[in-house]
């Protein structure tokens, strides 16, 4: 059975701390750990930080997974910048840098997986797109797959599950284009797990969402858990989109999915006791049987 988490960018105004006690108090197994500039920036570490964090996490039986979507660590003025895909070959070093920092760091903390994507090319172009040009296409694939090597490398001495996740306007946005990245790589994709975030595929149209669940269950190591309305990428709370979360409960206990499921509400961390009280709620009532 998979255990359920919270993500901590959904607790942005809380020390890591007490977030893993709040959602441990919640009835939460599981938290994924941001790493930001509020806490565990890997730019930055505080070791007795890192110690506790994983003193607590095994004390309050806590699962623990890395999420590097930190909005503006690397960069205070652009968002996600820089990624694995800028043309500058130092802006994506310093990418690299960062995710091998975060292997190290769930090394460090005992974390299972740590969830990364391909950031936004720099013409704006989208792997799944069939009227991007193939050589462009083919450049920036080889470039996100040059520096995914890296990071897989590091992660295999470290002895962590690297998972990538499709992003809704990001050059790899959908599933197929995931399985576009694997088929590049070949071999050295081996252990390139995927983190599905179910709120994306109703942005990005992949639907059903069980269906999908189903199809991918080989590759599938982490799940993100939110609602989706109207097609808009913006995570909201269960129910006010168009997601049916017992189906997608049920087709990840249907494939035996033995990995993490994290709530991801990151516009929510002004209300983010509340919300995460309310998200578990639903959860568990979608998993009650009828």
């Amino acid at each position: 059975m998979f255990r359920i988490g919270y993500n901590t960018n959904g607790l942005a105004h809380h020390r890591v701390l007490d977030a893993l006690r709040l959602v441990a108090e919640l009835g939460y197994e599981a938290v994924a750990i941001t790493p930001d500039v509020c806490g565990l920036d890997p730019f930055h570490l505080v070791r007795e930080e890192v110690q506790d964090t994983r003193r607590w996490a095994e004390d309050l039986g806590l699962e623990l997974s890395i999420e590097t979507g930190a909005r503006y660590l690397l960069d205070a003025r652009r968002k996600h910048y820089p990624t694995l895909l800028e043309d500058d070959a130092a802006a994506r070093a310093r990418r690299v840098d960062f995710l091998v920092r975060s292997v190290e760091l769930a090394h460090e903390l005992g974390a299972s997986v740590v969830s990364l994507w391909s950031g936004r090319a720099p013409s704006g172009i989208v792997c799944e797109d069939p009227r991007a040009a193939v050589g462009e296409r083919e450049a920036v694939l080889d470039r996100l797959a040059s520096g995914l090597e890296v990071v897989l490398g590091h992660a295999r001495e470290a002895g962590v599950q690297v998972a990538f996740e499709p992003e809704p306007g990001m050059f790899i946005e959908r599933p197929s284009g995931y399985g576009d990245l694997v088929a590049r790589m070949g071999a050295a994709a081996d252990e390139l797990g995927l983190c599905l975030d179910v709120g994306h595929l109703l942005v990005t149209g992949d639907l059903p969402v069980a269906k999908l669940v189903r199809e991918w269950a080989p590759r599938l190591v982490h799940v993100h858990l939110d609602d989706i309305a109207g097609g808009v990428h913006e995570h909201c709370m269960f129910g006010m989109g168009e997601l049916d979360l017992p189906e997608t409960l049920g087709a990840l206990i249907d494939i035996e999915f033995d990995g993490q499921a994290a709530v991801e509400l990151s516009r929510d961390s002004h209300r983010g006791p509340e919300a995460a009280a309310e998200a578990l709620a639903h959860v568990r009532t979608a998993l009650t049987p009828r």
